[in-house]
């Protein structure tokens, strides 16, 4: 509304142009001075041979009722008399009294203070109509004034032939005063419909309401009730106009932003490519406030109705509903026809939308896809790609080179049962610059227990133990354990050489058990079942957003069923203690292959004794660094052990309100009765 065409200067500032000549002249006769003769606007009527400088009270009655029928039909439509003077409201723009000589015959003056309130009402009608045809004021408004302009038209015609009727002689004040009783009534009612909308500055679904509101009023009065209701269906025409472009065609044709639909023009449908909770969908057409009361109750089909055809034409698919007399939203009678074409325009779209993602673009074969690769239901490539990434993976996330990691990536899917599948070339992989925790604070659907600044603070705590690399940021949640125990499965063939060597195994083992527990309790507990719930959901969906739902029921109870908040910090401190140790332990590599007898040289004749003494100092090093190791490995043991038994008690207590977690709750303790 802030780019709607000006209104020219002569249109406000030619007095009979804009409906308040009558102040124009009287202003005009004002200052011509006390001796100069009145303006009329009819010489034929006025001042012929009367004396115009005279009181009406002088005249007999019967002198006085015809000067009275003159000056009544011009106030009639706004326009000063002899004897009838008008005088404008201080403080408000468009009111204005009309006021008598006081000398006239008191029975006239009472016929004729009675014909009075149409004669306002009529200004007032009129300076409506004037204000409002502006462009600035929407459709809407454009929309009533022209049904309140052929009103007015109606109403002069009637001034028109009562004073055909005064020509004649046949028309006296009592007739008058008959003559105008119908009028008065809807008159009133637009009097008064026009003044609350100037109060309130009404305009587009606010005008209709007011519309609607006003008609209900009247239902005493059969005739004034129709006429409101006849302005409403007019004023309502320019906005059904809209609605059926929307419903239709799925196109906001708003120029004045009276639709009570939005359009977001700065979201963008590649946000979603960069953020999984992009509010696109949400927020890039959604419900104003002030939508019109007959629309309440299908406001939401209408913005789903008009969003289905907006997404098909995003994705190339041109579509219209197909129109038919019937079809068109001419007006909101009671016989609810609107109603029928909303619904048939939402099925339609539904329908076709439906039809375009199950069949062109493989709705459940995708989301069988993203299962395949996000849940683990085939890993064989992601064992492949950590073993060829991992000298790029143990970097900081910002010295990690994501095309690197993009191109060995392509070379696990092609070199793994992965190939097979047409969807493999869609998976991208990425590196996120914070941690777990962080990432799961900005979770909008997480019911968590535990405030964000919690989260923060303990995620704050293991950074400081543990620096963060591409194996932390690159995988989901859990991942990142199973490949740090990866990195320890050297040990198994490699013969016990001491006890360090000795307690690493056990403890590994331990690990590798929690991991395994837990990870068999996300695919097989948690992600497995609710897959086939929400695949079985999924083939009798009717709609995209019946659609939507399903996928985000299976997100959110996945993601409670997981991990609740108050069992998340306990895992994330086993969590670090086991990346320490996988880091830690690296330190016994090299001494192993050092202890390995296929690579020492075997004694023969011709060794030197320095190299005999090297190997002597050789030997004692190890013994020294395995004390060392010994020491560390006992920590790492005792903390472990210290978080398991610690979370045994919790995940105990948190069992009993929620059944899904007895099942990780057997695993580990049944991991803590075999310790």
């Amino acid at each position: 509304m802030d780019h709607a065409p000006a209104t020219p200067r002569w249109n406000l500032e030619r007095p009979y142009l804009t409906g308040r000549f009558y102040q124009e002249a009287k202003a005009a006769a004002a200052t011509q001075g006390p001796g100069s003769k009145p303006f009329y606007l009819d010489p034929y009527s006025r001042g012929a041979g009367t004396g115009s400088g005279s009181v009406i009270g002088s005249y007999a009655v019967s002198v006085q009722e015809l000067f009275v029928i003159d000056d009544l039909l011009s106030a009639l439509v706004g326009i000063e008399g002899r004897y009838i003077s008008i005088k404008k409201v201080r403080g408000k723009d468009g009111y204005v009294v009309f006021q008598i000589d006081s000398s006239m015959d008191l029975a006239l003056q009472e016929l004729t203070r009675r014909i009075f309130p149409l004669c306002e009402n009529f200004v007032l009608v009129s300076q409506f109509v004037e204000s409002r045809s502006h462009f600035k004021n929407g459709l809407v408004n454009h929309a009533l004034v022209a049904a309140l302009r052929a009103f007015l038209l109606d109403y002069q015609a009637m001034v028109a032939q009562l004073e055909h009727q005064f020509r004649l002689g046949r028309l006296s004040v009592q007739g008058l005063w008959f003559s105008c009783q119908r009028m008065m009534s809807s008159m009133n009612a637009l009097a008064v419909l026009v003044e609350k909308a100037t109060s309130n500055n009404t305009s587009g679904s606010a005008t209709l309401n007011l519309l609607q509101s006003q008609a209900k009023a009247m239902g005493g009065d059969s005739a004034v009730r129709s006429l409101l209701e006849k302005m409403a269906e007019c004023a309502s025409g320019a906005y059904l106009r809209m609605l059926e472009r929307w419903v239709y065609e799925g196109v906001i044709d708003d120029p004045y932003g009276e639709f009570f639909i939005a359009e977001n023009k700065s979201l963008q449908k590649e946000s979603l490519t960069q953020d999984y909770d992009a509010k696109y969908w949400q927020q890039r057409y959604s419900l104003k406030d002030g939508v019109p009361s007959f629309l309440t109750n299908v406001a939401a089909t209408i913005l789903t109705t008009g969003k289905y055809l907006n997404v098909m034409r995003e994705c190339g698919h041109n579509v219209q509903v197909s129109l038919s007399e019937n079809s068109k939203l001419m007006s909101f009678g009671s016989n609810h026809q609107y109603l029928e074409c909303i619904k048939s325009a939402y099925d339609f779209a539904s329908g076709e939308l439906l039809t375009l993602m199950k069949d062109k673009y493989d709705l459940i074969g995708k989301l069988r896809s993203l299962k395949r690769y996000l849940l683990l239901d085939q890993g064989d490539f992601l064992v492949h790609f950590m073993d060829i990434a991992r000298e790029e993976l143990t970097k900081k996330p910002e010295e990690i080179s994501t095309e690197k990691l993009q191109s060995l990536l392509d070379i696990a899917l092609r070199s793994t049962a992965a190939a097979s599948d047409q969807s493999h070339e869609d998976l991208t992989c990425c590196v996120e610059r914070s941690s777990l925790l962080k990432k799961l604070t900005t979770l909008k659907d997480l019911d968590c227990a535990y405030p964000s600044d919690k989260l923060v603070a303990a995620d704050v705590d293991q950074t400081m133990q543990l620096s963060i690399t591409g194996l932390e940021t690159f995988y989901l949640s859990y991942k990142v354990l199973f490949i740090a125990f990866k990195e320890n499965s050297v040990f198994r063939p490699v013969k016990i050489l001491g006890t360090p060597i000795l307690r690493s195994s056990i403890l590994c083992g331990n690990m590798l058990k929690f991991v395994n527990s837990l990870l068999h309790y996300l695919t097989f507990e948690v992600l497995e079942p609710n897959w086939h719930l929400m695949h079985d959901r999924l083939q009798t969906a009717r709609s995209i957003d019946e659609v939507i739902q399903i996928h985000d029921f299976f997100l959110q109870k996945c993601l409670k069923e997981c991990l609740p908040p108050e069992l998340l910090m306990k895992v994330e401190k086993l969590k670090s203690l086991c990346l320490q140790y996988a880091t830690s332990i690296q330190l016994l590599i090299p001494s192993i292959e050092v202890s390995n007898p296929d690579k020492i040289s075997k004694p023969g004749k011709s060794r030197s004794r320095i190299n005999k003494l090297q190997e002597k100092d050789q030997q004692l090093k190890l013994v020294s660094e395995n004390a060392v190791m010994s020491e560390s490995i006992l920590k790492f043991e005792a903390a472990f052990n210290s978080e398991l038994q610690s979370l045994v008690p919790t995940l105990s207590r948190s069992s009993q309100a929620e059944p899904y977690l007895t099942h990780l709750a057997q695993c580990i303790l049944g991991m803590r009765m075999d310790q």
